[in-house]
């Protein structure tokens, strides 16, 4: 029987033994647009999909293709397709398992643009959303599903109010209505959860977050079945092009092979922060699970390894004084990400969020004074000294 691989040696070796002509132990950088076919028939059988291979980069790249089969294998999915932006990866599935009419359920606790995407853009494109405005009911989700609906998509945990949704109740209600399941796995990653093992069918990933861990670029990732992915490249993916370039999956590459170490450093720093933050006086709530009295505590043990470096806070204040806090970090970076090696802070209200409205904001349980930080891998006494000191000039 054959030993089964652990995650950490995935994330380093998965998908590439070394390059076979040259012995070249790094993952080499394919800067190409094409590639030579051996004569017309195997042209003919690579466009027609009868034969495996590389045709042209916006279609396949053998430095995406590794990163592409290591994302898979660390998500205990058959096949990966890395797109230009987690966004992009988003589009891609809504418009391939939605189109002609079809519809997404939801949750409303969600990243701002992926709201916007569903209740704005793809209404465009004759695809709707609906919304589930309390999400831990299986019944409104149950509810909210049509003759028309095509997917159930959810965020967990969520961006930015950390809400951790049942994966394997919701994967039993798509599978009796006969539907797909995608998680959102950015902020947890494959090192602290993995979907597909509970019951979803397709997982996505910004690959900027976590994955990269240090903000140096852009990507996304769909993870799931060989013949979905396969369909997807065959159709939306080659004809709308949000491919991804060599030398963006070589750095995602490479922050795969440091993940579950920065992840559980993530999660140690989050945690010291969080109980900082949970005793002080100008602070109302603290939105981390990891809290072993926090509400959504049992849950997340239940399927996950660890409650990852994202939290968010709501202060006793206004909103002039929410935006006076980020003013006043110093350490903390005032930044649009999250996931980096750098600790990074922002006003969801006025920023991430602001698409969703001031009603769309009070559903997702986003209000004005909400701060939202991606806890780093600084010193977490480092950390939390800059955010008692933003406090105390609130």
């Amino acid at each position: 029987m054959k030993k089964k691989t652990r995650l950490e040696t995935l994330l380093i070796s998965g998908g590439y033994n070394g390059d076979e002509k040259t012995g070249s132990l790094a993952i080499p950088i394919y800067r190409t647009a094409a590639y030579a076919f051996k004569d017309t028939e195997d042209a003919r059988r690579l466009f027609a999909g009868e034969k495996e291979g590389f045709i042209y980069s916006r279609i396949n790249n053998p430095t995406v293709d590794i990163l592409e089969k290591r994302m898979a294998l660390a998500e205990g999915g058959e096949a990966g397709l890395a797109a230009s932006s987690g966004m992009a990866a988003i589009l891609l599935v809504a418009a391939h398992l939605a189109k002609n009419g079809g519809e997404i359920v939801s949750s409303d606790r969600i990243y701002g643009g992926t709201f916007n995407l569903f209740n704005k853009t793809l209404r465009g494109l004759n695809v709707c959303a609906r919304f589930v405005k309390n999400p831990y009911q299986i019944d409104d989700w149950a509810r909210e599903i049509s003759a028309n609906t095509r997917f159930l998509y959810v965020e967990t945990p969520s961006n930015p109010t950390l809400d951790i949704l049942d994966i394997q109740k919701l994967a039993g209600l798509a599978k009796e209505r006969r539907l797909i399941l995608v998680v959102d796995n950015t902020v947890a990653t494959p090192a602290l959860q993995t979907p597909l093992k509970l019951g979803a069918d397709i997982v996505i990933h910004s690959l900027t977050k976590y994955i990269a861990g240090n903000g140096t670029d852009i990507g996304g990732m769909i993870v799931g079945k060989k013949e979905l992915i396969d369909k997807i490249r065959q159709e939306e993916y080659r004809d709308f092009g949000p491919c991804l370039n060599p030398e963006a999956a070589w750095l995602f590459l490479l922050g795969l092979e440091t993940l579950t170490l920065r992840m559980r450093k993530h999660c140690q720093n989050a945690l010291k922060v969080a109980k900082f933050l949970r005793k002080h006086p100008k602070v109302l709530k603290v939105n981390y699970p990891g809290l072993p009295d926090h509400p959504l505590h049992a849950i997340g043990k239940k399927q996950m390894k660890g409650f990852s470096g994202l939290l968010s806070f709501e202060l006793k204040g206004t909103f002039e004084q929410a935006k006076k806090f980020i003013e006043s970090l110093s350490l903390c970076r005032h930044v649009a990400n999250l996931g980096d090696s750098k600790t990074l802070a922002i006003h969801p209200a006025s920023t991430t969020h602001e698409q969703l409205g001031i009603e769309g904001r009070k559903q997702a349980k986003i209000p004005e004074t909400m701060i939202r930080m991606s806890i780093g891998l600084e010193n977490a006494a480092d950390i939390i000294e800059d955010v008692k000191s933003a406090l105390s000039k609130i």
